[in-house]
């Protein structure tokens, strides 16, 4: 029996986890990978139809009059609750979804057998990207470890990362609902485990 082709896996895992650095290897090994954060800033900044309606809902001032993104406006009516932002992931979501659709397309094509495809997301469970992929792969690493990147990387305090992981879905969650898990304390041989998933 062979394997579906291509095999896509979505990447995720909490703030400070590593799971760019991740995606980072399996790119320099061939593989694709999709990143789902810049394409959603990629289709705020440049999709018209995702202009018009953040503009009906956020207000006209979300974009100047060059057409230009009000990343302040934008992140102050995000920062309104989870209602809000819910709205935005309605208009943004689908059209994320679309690309990542399209990519694999482009891909699949010119890609040997056995392959696979990546989709890179912080919020995969959240925002139900793991529908679109056939298993999903958790990138963990102790929380001290975590919260010591996270200050180093953004120049910010430990009281500041503790609030941002506490937004998070739970790593117990996201464990449970996990088909790979991918150890990344900065001591563990991430190539060997790749190999030991058979992900590369």
């Amino acid at each position: 029996m062979t394997s579906p082709f291509p095999i896509t896996i979505g990447v995720t895992g909490g703030i400070g986890s590593g799971k760019s650095h991740v995606c980072r290897l399996l790119e320099s090994g061939g593989a694709p990978v999709f990143y789902t954060d810049t394409a959603a800033k990629q289709i705020i900044r440049t999709h018209p139809l995702v202009q018009e309606e953040l503009r009906r809902l956020v207000g006209k001032e979300v974009y100047d009059e060059q057409g230009a993104l009000a990343k302040s406006v934008l992140a102050a009516y995000l920062c309104r609750g989870r209602a809000f932002s819910r709205q935005v992931d309605a208009i943004v979501h689908p059209r994320v979804a679309e690309a990542w659709k399209a990519f694999v397309h482009r891909h699949a094509a010119t890609l040997p057998r056995p392959a696979y495809i990546y989709m890179e997301c912080a919020l995969l469970f959240e925002s139900g990207f793991n529908r679109l992929v056939d298993k999903t792969l958790l990138v963990q690493c102790p929380q001290e470890e975590r919260i010591r990147r996270v200050m180093e990387r953004d120049g910010i305090d430990r009281e500041t990362v503790s609030k941002w992981m506490s937004l998070q879905m739970s790593e117990t969650e996201k464990e449970r609902r996990s088909d790979l898990l991918l150890l990344n304390d900065g001591h563990t041989d991430i190539r060997g485990e790749l190999h030991r998933l058979s992900l590369r």
